[in-house]
């Protein structure tokens, strides 16, 4: 009897695996590419099939695609994977601000451009931080390209954000005095990234953030130009805050399929801003992670099971597929 309740125990457990060996996948080599879009070299990075359904990657401020190290691997033995870096971050090119305009309409240009370039004309958009006023644009911009939309602390919403960093973000541009924009000069420094950025949600756990962050962004934050352009981005970030209604009044209308994975230790962007989706998206998926801004930092292996589950869904998929259905009507 103990014979064969042992093999019975076996089989079952030699089930259990199979079925998890069949769910698993192994992740694509990440390549790391340029391409010129209006006359400037954009880099981004790029995993996966190129016929499987496509994910792109909008990072924040101060990374770039690196903040995405840890999420393109988890993803790309499933999705077609494309991040990019923004103009003027990472590897991507760097006009001089004082002849070319920063602001996050030429930020989305430049993205819209890469993904043209590439004819990547379907795509989940993931977005968080500086991503998520590029992807707003995106989606306005040309709304039957996006199947799905996952926001990853990554606001829209006043609710969202706390009264002194609206104040922050107002008076970047409206307040051009020498000290204002000395004050701004001094938060793109390297302990300012460090500690005011990666550490600043994880001070009772610093292990969890690697220090490859503010290392990897301190180098593209070395120079007088570099740091100058993150400058001209929080001078516009005002005309996103502006901007909330038309977002809101987007997500009401067109009624994406939305994921929202937000670590509700940001002090910043509030959890009450991922809540807010809600509003206008009462169908979306809401997760609150134990994790900071930098969530993605912090738990990506959750957040790619959570995107996994989100896209894999079947109700969900009808839901893209009829997003699809209608965009090409």
């Amino acid at each position: 009897m103990k014979s064969k309740l042992f093999v019975t125990l076996a089989l079952t457990v030699a089930n259990i695996s199979l079925a998890y060996a069949v769910e698993s996948a192994w992740p694509e080599k990440v390549h790391y590419r340029y391409q010129e879009v209006l006359g400037k070299e954009i880099f981004y990075r790029e995993s996966g099939a190129g016929n499987a359904q496509t994910l792109v990657l909008l990072h924040g401020y101060p990374s770039s695609s690196h903040t995405y190290r840890e999420l393109i691997p988890l993803l790309s033995g499933r999705y077609h994977v494309i991040a990019p870096d923004h103009i003027g971050s990472g590897f991507s090119a760097k006009p001089d601000p004082n002849g070319f305009t920063y602001s996050f309409d030429v930020l989305a240009e430049y993205v819209g451009g890469l993904l043209a370039e590439l004819e990547i004309t379907e795509y989940v958009l993931y977005m968080q931080d500086f991503g998520a006023p590029v992807g707003f644009r995106l989606m306005i911009e040309n709304p039957m390209s996006i199947e799905a939309v996952i926001a990853q602390n990554a606001n829209a919403y006043l609710e969202g954000i706390p009264l002194a960093k609206q104040h922050f973000f107002n008076t970047a541009q409206t307040d051009k005095s020498e000290q204002n924009l000395a004050k701004l000069y001094v938060f793109t420094g390297p302990d300012a990234v460090k500690h005011k950025q990666y550490l600043r949600d994880v001070q009772d756990r610093p292990e969890v953030m690697s220090p490859d962050t503010w290392i990897h962004d301190g180098h593209f934050l070395s120079t007088e130009l570099e740091r100058r352009i993150q400058v001209k981005l929080f001078q516009d970030y005002k005309t996103n805050l502006d901007s909330y209604p038309e977002w809101q009044a987007f997500l009401r209308e067109r009624q994406p399929p939305m994921l929202i994975v937000w670590g509700e230790r940001d002090p910043v962007f509030t959890a009450n801003g991922a809540r807010a989706y809600l509003t206008d998206l009462p169908n979306a998926e809401l997760h609150l992670l134990d994790a900071g801004h930098f969530a993605v930092e912090e738990r990506a292996v959750e957040i790619a099971q959570r995107i996994t589950q989100f896209l894999g869904d079947s109700s969900l998929q009808g839901s893209i597929n009829n997003q699809l259905k209608s965009n090409r009507q």
